[in-house]
């Protein structure tokens, strides 16, 4: 990439981080722009959709919260999967907003696909549970417990039901 066109990539995903903080994964792309000091077609060549703006957003956090899954167990890691997307305004959202699995959902599928074998062969979670069905249950927590405090304690209920 050019730098002139890296220096925009940067201006446009800083831009982004701000405004989708604030107003959620529905952040208005043109505001993004105007406050990145290019134009929308500038934005959409480096993001030629919502989505891949969104996933270019929420991409290095989510991977943080991927490396840690090396030091939970599935409960403990799932109840942080369910926190940060109840404080992350936008990332609960646009994990569902794909047909396809996004990059940050594949992300997380195989993170906590990794934990959920090991808890299946500990005889800790029943072996019906796939690991989507998880995460699903999670977002859902996240999605209506957002800016709320109850995103752990209502995953911690939800988990109990998958036990054996």
């Amino acid at each position: 990439m050019r730098s002139d066109a890296r220096r925009n990539y940067e201006r446009i995903l800083a831009a982004a981080s701000a405004e989708v903080a604030v107003t959620g994964a529905d952040a208005s792309l043109e505001k993004i722009a105007r406050d990145a000091g290019v134009g929308s077609a500038t934005l959409h060549r480096h993001f030629p959709t919502r989505q891949a703006l969104l996933e270019a957003v929420f991409h290095d956090r989510v991977e943080v919260l991927c490396a840690q899954a090396a030091e939970l167990s599935l409960a403990d890691w799932l109840r942080a999967v369910a926190e940060y997307g109840a404080t992350t305004r936008g990332l609960a959202a646009s994990l569902l907003a794909p047909p396809a699995p996004s990059g940050c959902e594949t992300m997380l599928s195989d993170a906590g696909g990794a934990l959920l074998r090991r808890a299946q062969q500990a005889g800790e979670i029943r072996a019906d549970v796939a690991i989507i069905d998880l995460l699903t249950l999670v977002n859902a927590v996240s999605l209506a417990t957002q800016d709320g405090p109850e995103a752990i304690r209502l995953t911690t209920l939800a988990l109990n039901g998958i036990r054996p």
